[in-house]
């Protein structure tokens, strides 16, 4: 009985090494890849908020501690993640690309970027990250929502439900109000890290 114990025991964890053995081999043979993946669908999200960009480098200065320590010490409960400067050909700074993870979302974070010119014009966003309600806050990938961010100017933005009277006002995606000021807190918050931080509109 003890031998048996022993044996399948053997087989057990020749078996767990074995697994291991092929799962690191995988990983091995795909980080790179799938690395290359995130930075093809970061640079995309880049350069579709900041489509006459030409190139995209990190901003040197970027301290993600005190980016976030500004925010919330402003009141939001987002997360900056990166900034990005962009330029164009001639490597004229055209504005910044900041990544932010909303949190206060309907179902998970969202992770989108940010695309802010120089002179504090908002550009839109790019979502990289969101798993919403279908057919609800996943409209949050739906032109008739993010295109209302577009060639704004605005200090904040606020969701009504009304039809917007002003530039900074957003219409809520019907039946998700939650994800819906998600994305606006979102903005909000890089547009606050730009005024304080970036130097705001030059």
């Amino acid at each position: 009985m003890n031998k048996k114990i022993v044996h399948d025991a053997l087989i057990l964890f020749a078996f767990t090494l074995v697994l291991g053995l092929l799962l690191g081999l995988v990983y091995g043979v795909t980080k790179d890849r799938i690395e290359e993946e995130n930075q093809k669908a970061l640079r995309a999200a880049y350069q579709q908020v900041f489509e006459n960009a030409d190139s995209f480098e990190a901003y040197a200065e970027f301290d993600k501690d005190a980016a976030n320590e500004l925010i919330t010490t402003a009141g939001y409960v987002d997360e900056i993640k990166d900034v990005q400067l962009a330029k164009d050909a001639s490597g004229t700074e055209l504005g910044y690309v900041i990544t932010v993870m909303a949190k206060d979302a309907s179902q998970s974070t969202i992770t989108f970027s940010v695309g802010i010119q120089m002179d504090g014009t908002v550009n839109g966003y790019s979502i990289t990250s969101i798993a919403e309600t279908p057919g609800l806050g996943m409209k949050a990938e739906e032109e008739a929502f993010y295109s209302q961010f577009q060639n704004k100017q605005v200090d904040q933005f606020e969701v009504v439900k009304a039809t917007p009277a002003s530039d900074s006002e957003i219409e809520s995606i019907s039946g998700s109000t939650i994800t819906s000021k998600a994305m606006a807190n979102g903005v909000n918050a890089c547009i606050y890290y730009f005024q304080n931080v970036l130097g705001g509109a030059n």
